[in-house]
């Protein structure tokens, strides 16, 4: 019989700092942070990964913002200090032609050393638990990637009930074919505006050290993957089957991921937008419809 969600085991917690020496100590986590334009946005997400209570952990930023680089402004230099101040390494990488977001989170996965990848857009706000219990469930859970979906807390009086339905795993996250124009795609409404902070706050039982897993379309903003299951799906290699100018590239690697390890979102959540204007502007592209196979056609039974 499957466990309930509050029945399950999550992982014992991760020991914050491991018993080995400085130049023994290889962190399980890395933490990659594309950065454009956002001086204060990435400051203020830089913060927020400071506070965390998991810190093994190595920070890598690719900045490829125009003029004075993102990572050289006060507040984030202010912020990064702070990072490394706990003993976190931390790689800035300035980077001068874009080829668009896939090339940039390929650029950032090939220089992930950690068994774990944490992609973390650059405004975002994360509760000091979310590191401790995303890789608690991936590493329960050995699935391909955990996602934290992010909150728009300005839309914390909007409530939607059309766009709450969740569905939660029953047993182990498991494998499934997810794509758009499927009924399956449309749980992306549930990461609309505040749609999780309210389904979060009406169910009992589930705590960052007990989180629920539930069925996703895709999870933007904050997804932790195994990095050598995203490896073996691909990556984000398919950035050169695409124009510079695109979006949902998180979407295509999610998919295939999911489709071959199975994936899940977590509630709560702990990560909140700031709601900054997106510097993708140019979204006439959207890379899923344009690689993803459609569901295979089966035979009637």
């Amino acid at each position: 019989m499957a466990m309930s969600m509050l029945e399950r085991p999550v992982a014992a917690p991760v020991p914050a700092h491991p018993s080995e020496g400085p130049e023994e100590r290889r962190p399980l986590l890395d933490v990659l942070v594309p950065t454009y334009n956002r001086p204060a946005a990435l400051a203020a997400t830089l913060a927020t990964l400071a506070c965390q209570t998991y810190r093994d952990f190595r920070l890598v930023i690719a900045d490829q913002s125009d003029g004075i680089a993102s990572t050289d402004e006060p507040a984030a230099l202010a912020a990064i200090r702070m990072i490394e101040a706990h003993d976190v390494p931390v790689e800035v990488h300035r980077r001068g032609e874009r080829r668009g977001m896939a090339e940039q989170r390929a650029f950032l996965l090939a220089r992930a050393q950690a068994p774990y990848a944490l992609f973390v857009d650059d405004d975002l706000l994360l509760e000091p638990y979310v590191l401790q219990e995303m890789l608690s469930v991936i590493r329960v859970e050995q699935c391909g990637f955990v996602g934290s979906a992010v909150i728009g807390l300005s839309y914390r009086d909007d409530i939607r009930p059309h766009e709450q339905a969740v569905e939660f795993f029953d047993g182990p996250v498991s494998p499934e074919c997810v794509r758009p124009g499927m009924p399956s795609f449309e749980r992306y409404r549930l990461h609309n505006a505040a749609n999780l902070w309210h389904v979060q706050r009406s169910l009992s039982g589930y705590t960052p050290s007990n989180p629920a897993r539930y069925r996703v379309a895709w999870v933007g903003g904050c997804v932790m993957y195994d990095v050598q299951k995203l490896r073996d799906c691909g990556g984000f290699e398919f950035w050169r089957d695409l124009p510079h100018a695109h979006a949902g590239e998180d979407v295509v690697a999610q998919l295939r991921v999911m489709e071959r390890y199975g994936g899940c979102g977590i509630l709560p959540s702990g990560v909140y937008h700031q709601e900054h204007p997106t510097t993708v502007t140019d979204r006439r592209v959207d890379a899923p419809r344009v690689l993803l196979e459609p569901e295979p056609i089966r035979p009637a039974s």
